[in-house]
């Protein structure tokens, strides 16, 4: 596993660099944020691991200095030619015992993993305007994942004409001496073979993978509502080792409408209607998805009351079935601009004003 592919940054990367791609990439895929995502609590474990490795200056050398060689399970023999427990041996290279058995019981290198490991899942957000989530249609989506190498069409190695391993000299073994002490360990670079059949792939380093950046046209249904996940098959990282690769999960918000609100597959509406329209009754004209609509007031008609258009709502994104209009009357009181309105209206109120008050009381009683 190469630490710096996983962190997305380049072997060279500053301590801050790590640091926000650490937190950029923790914020995506942190158990707490993808609950039950058993894929995302495993890529966070690597983000992790990558981390703490590459934040420590020690650990970093030890593991910049190994490389990304596949290590084969290994089992490690000492010699021990005579003893010096002291740490005062001069030279740069010079091993203290603890620096010895550190190696022994935590070999160096990264170990081979050859289980068959399915892409981590990518989440993407986007934004889209009421009528065009109504309509649906296609949206062009920018992402960066993780692909096969094309060098080595994923395999993370090169088959290379057989020769004697140069890093054992043939001998399948890498024999090291610390003071007094001798121990040997298996070739990671042959697999303890002593031959050279395959390389590891210098496109992407022996991992596999590499991040690639592509546009893809998203299809989106009619009638999608604010919140709606839209999955993208196939789109997430690529899998190791044969696996599958992850999808892609997009996540729709759509923006408000000035004077529609939706609730469900139902389209809410509020219009205005005045008091003669209200009083006599009328047939006024409403906005809707389809254009104006003819609605009938009845006579006598509140405000707040209700009238429900049978399918001129939003689609279903499921189905395709579309949810109702519902128009809600809200009074409005005209200007009076003249006398002879002023007039009207207080001869209006002289006439109804003990009807109005009976009349509510009687809806207060009940």
């Amino acid at each position: 596993m190469d630490f710096y592919l996983v962190l997305g940054v380049e072997q060279a990367a500053t301590l801050s660099e790590i640091k926000r791609a650490y937190k950029r990439l923790a914020r995506r895929f942190h158990p707490d944020i993808n609950p039950g995502d058993r894929m995302a609590a495993a890529q966070f474990r690597r983000i992790a691991e990558a981390y703490q490795t590459l934040v420590d200056p020690d650990r970093r050398r030890q593991y910049d200095a190994v490389g990304y060689a596949d290590a084969a399970a290994e089992t490690v023999s000492v010699g021990f030619d005579g003893f010096d427990f002291s740490v005062g041996v001069s030279g740069a290279s010079t091993s203290t015992f603890g620096d010895l058995f550190a190696d022994v019981l935590h070999p160096r290198g990264p170990s081979v993993d050859r289980a068959v490991e399915r892409g981590a899942d990518l989440h993407q957000t986007i934004t889209v305007g009421f009528e065009d989530a109504i309509r649906g249609g296609q949206r062009d989506v920018a992402v960066s994942r993780q692909e096969p190498c094309r060098g080595c069409k994923g395999a993370g190695t090169l088959h290379v004409e057989e020769s004697r391993c140069l890093h054992c000299q043939g001998s399948g073994a890498i024999r090291s001496a610390r003071g007094h002490m001798v121990f040997s360990k298996p070739c990671a670079h042959c697999g303890g073979s002593g031959r050279q059949r395959q390389t590891r792939c210098p496109m992407c380093g022996g991992q596999q993978v590499a991040m690639r950046s592509e546009t893809l046209s998203v299809a989106l249904p009619p009638g999608l509502a604010d919140g709606a996940r839209i999955r993208v098959a196939g789109k997430g990282h690529a899998g190791r080792n044969g696996g599958e690769a992850g999808d892609l999960f997009i996540t729709v918000h759509v923006e408000p409408h000035p004077i529609f609100r939706r609730d469900g597959d139902d389209l809410h509406l509020v219009v205005p209607v005045a008091v003669h329209e209200a009083a006599l009754g009328a047939k006024i004209d409403v906005p809707s998805l389809d254009g104006a609509t003819r609605v009938r007031v009845p006579p006598g008609t509140q405000s707040g009351q209700r009238f429900r258009l049978r399918e001129r709502g939003a689609p279903s994104p499921r189905d395709g079935r579309r949810g109702d209009l519902v128009v809600e009357a809200r009074i409005v009181i005209p200007p009076l601009l003249d006398e002879r309105s002023k007039e009207l209206m207080r001869e209006f109120g002289r006439i109804n004003n003990d009807d109005v008050r009976q009349a509510l009381l009687h809806h207060k009683g009940h």
